[in-house]
């Protein structure tokens, strides 16, 4: 049976699966107001991206699962290889992180600087992923495993925690759809503990050059090129059918071009908020199309980790 929603502990309290969570230090991250717009800079964290929300249980589960001492294969082209090498590293575990040739060398300094062995592949993200499950040792890919999505749930616990009322709708990234089914589901158990009455629609913004989810959901087909997105570049998520779902259920799809996410991104950072292109197509799926009267942006990668690629 799940447990009641237990707003005053966020994590033991809500994953009673895991005995013992590995802990880098994480905090509530901060929400800011421009003017009537709320923006959740959820890129305060450990590694600065969301990530480690789901990082900190998967790698918790394994740990009591598998044991120390175990090599981890998570395929990823960026934040999540980063996170999971921070965290794996930290529980015990030996990190390999495959990687497409094409990515970016901040992100893979960042995944070396924790200590994870980097593999790099020849292929797209499915070539990656393949070679991932295929390793020795135990495939940890963030995409495959439940219990990284469910960590995300911690996301809506504190959106709840940090709003009188909560928002009505929240504008989030989408790309493999980790991010998504972890805040619904946190929404879900909000709702079914009765801390709220529902839950608030949910918008996936996707770059032009990406979209498989949102495409699917409209019944058309877009040819896919590089995007300045590049933590969006899934083509074939293996979470697909929840996704699509979950989204037709509780929210919408919106597409951003490259141009449109340049300009949030640069407004953004004029206000003092540095976040990853990746994050800023948040804020200009919003701006394309408005819902609510409440709207949150949640801001998932620090920009710190695009500046080698900008100067």
């Amino acid at each position: 049976m799940e447990p009641d929603f237990k707003f005053q502990d966020g994590v033991e309290k809500n994953f009673p699966y895991v005995k013992h969570i590995v802990s880098l230090g994480e905090v509530q991250t901060p929400v800011v107001s421009l003017k009537e717009l709320a923006l959740k800079l959820d890129y305060y964290q450990p590694t600065f991206s969301y990530k480690d929300r789901g990082s900190r249980i998967l790698i918790s589960f394994l740990r009591e699962n598998a044991g120390t001492g175990s090599i981890i294969n998570e395929d990823s082209s960026g934040n999540a290889g980063c996170s999971v090498s921070a965290y794996g590293q930290s529980a015990g575990f030996r990190v390999r992180i495959f990687v497409p040739e094409r990515a970016m060398p901040v992100k893979l300094s960042q995944i070396k600087a924790y200590g994870a062995e980097i593999v790099r592949v020849q292929g797209g993200r499915s070539e990656v992923a393949e070679s991932a499950r295929k390793a020795d040792g135990i495939y940890a890919g963030h995409a495959y495993w439940p219990e990284f999505r469910d960590g995300i749930r911690t996301l809506a616990y504190e959106i709840f925690r940090q709003f009188d009322h909560i928002p009505d709708s929240i504008y989030i990234p989408l790309s493999a759809g980790t991010l998504y089914l972890g805040l619904t589901s946190g929404f879900e158990h909000l709702q079914r503990s009765g801390e709220i009455d529902s839950v608030p629609e949910i918008i996936a913004v996707q770059p032009e050059g990406n979209s498989p989810v949102c495409s699917a959901i409209d019944g058309i087909k877009r040819e896919f090129h590089e995007t300045v997105a590049d933590a969006l570049i899934t083509r074939k998520s293996p979470l697909l059918d929840i996704l699509l779902e979950k989204i037709k259920k509780y929210g919408r799809c919106v597409y951003v071009s490259d141009s449109e996410t340049i300009r949030a991104h640069e407004d953004l950072s004029r206000k003092g908020i540095l976040a990853e292109y990746s994050s800023a197509v948040a804020l200009a799926g919003f701006r394309k199309k408005r819902i609510g009267s409440r709207p949150l942006i949640v801001l998932t990668g620090s920009g710190l980790k695009t500046l080698v690629t900008m100067s």
